[in-house]
């Protein structure tokens, strides 16, 4: 792709909704991201394009969700909380009943389906929906701040249009609801690098959740120790994404690109900055496949809003600034304000840290490499199957046949 086209999908709707005042999520983290990537001179530019979605239809969300449990969640945020609606997870402090919910839900729907189509009619390279990314979200079951899993219907548009999808989650929780939609499925395969389940919600999330019956195999899951810091978090994503992206041989990634892994923020315990966003893009850009990312968490809003500008001024192609931001703003400022830019400062890393994660980290790149690999026809280096070609570190084993 010499030259990709963004889309930044935006609707000034969004601006009127709002989760109740003392929940931690934000929908207002759309809006100043679009405000960070103007000021930046990075949209509204050929090839950086601003599009409108549209508001998912109950025909559409109806291709995940139960029709009981939309009709719960419309009487709820009508004012009439029942006790089914309790039972399917309404009115708890992560899922609180408001007005705006099922339209907050919808957008971000809409949103991301209207990424998919941007993608499927070779509109768009990268899209860029800030305003989704609810991957707890369960067909019947409303689960931490997510009530609409726009990925999940995202996922399924393109599959359904014919194409693999990769499901590439780096947010700090686990993409239960995504998993969970397609576990017995090898159309679209699932994997979510995120805190371990032993000390973050949803308390799962772990190696040996592989899928089940067609879907073995393509539910991924690369648990990490609270404390994890970039050095360990970049071996494990170049020791398993890499390989598997090239067995698989997705035609589109779908990427959950949560900023609540950075260091600082209220809810979780990685230690991460924003550096590792770049990584990221520049492998998925490698991989020359078009990308759709959404939002998702990310309760520290001013270092979620700079990753997000980050990932997408990376993906634009954008001079890279490293070297001018080093030790400057980021996570510890809070502030991008200034003639660094966007990213972060590196943060220090202790002995007693390095103790506590490196053998964890260790352990889960063994465990996915020795259960999930060969069932790709992957081989790790010193085995002995044929090797026909490099996959960052690992051995891409010959296959006779296509899994999928």
């Amino acid at each position: 792709m010499s030259e990709r086209k963004l889309a930044f999908i935006y609707a000034p709707e969004i601006e009127r909704l709002s989760y109740p005042p003392d929940c931690p999520f934000k929908t207002q983290r759309a809006g100043q991201m679009r405000a960070r990537l103007v000021s930046f001179g990075l949209l509204g530019t050929p090839g950086l394009d601003e599009v409108a979605p549209r508001r998912a239809t109950r025909a559409e969300i109806e291709k995940f969700h139960s029709p009981r449990y939309l009709d719960e969640l419309e009487r709820a945020a009508a004012g009439d909380l029942t006790v089914e609606g309790l039972h399917m997870g309404l009115g708890t402090a992560d899922t609180p009943v408001f007005k705006d919910m099922v339209e907050c839900g919808a957008w971000g729907c809409g949103a991301s389906l209207t990424g998919a189509e941007l993608i499927l009619a070779g509109k768009a390279d990268f899209a860029f929906n800030p305003l989704g990314g609810f991957h707890h979200a369960m067909a019947g079951k409303a689960a931490g701040f997510c009530y609409l899993n726009d990925m999940a219907l995202a996922c399924m548009k393109l599959a359904d249009a014919g194409k693999r999808v990769l499901f590439l989650d780096v947010d700090a929780h686990h993409d239960d609801g995504v998993q969970a939609a397609f576990y017995r499925r090898s159309d679209v395969m699932t994997l979510s690098l995120h805190e371990s389940g032993k000390t973050l919600f949803p308390w799962d999330g772990f190696e040996d959740e592989i899928g089940e019956g067609p879907g073995r195999g393509y539910n991924v899951n690369v648990p990490l120790p609270a404390g994890t810091y970039d050095e360990a978090y970049l071996s494990a994503f170049h020791a398993i994404v890499p390989p598997l992206v090239s067995a698989y041989e997705p035609d589109v990634i779908v990427l959950e690109l949560g900023m609540d892994s950075l260091a600082g923020d209220p809810l979780t315990h990685l230690s991460l900055t924003n550096n590792v966003v770049v990584e990221i893009a520049r492998q998925l850009m490698g991989f020359d496949r078009p990308v759709l990312a959404v939002g998702g968490g990310g309760y520290h809003i001013e270092n979620t809003v700079r990753g997000w500008a980050l990932a997408w001024k990376t993906f634009a192609g954008g001079k890279d600034e490293h070297d001018l931001s080093m030790g400057m703003g980021g996570v510890m400022l809070a502030s991008s304000e200034w003639a660094g830019g966007l990213r972060d400062h590196e943060l220090p890393v202790s002995s007693e840290q390095r103790r506590a994660v490196e053998p964890a980290v260790a352990a889960t790149i063994a465990a996915i490499t020795e259960n999930i690999f060969p069932l790709h026809g992957l081989d790790r280096p010193g085995g002995r199957a044929e090797t026909v070609a490099d996959s960052g570190g690992f051995r891409l084993a010959k296959k006779t046949t296509k899994q999928g």
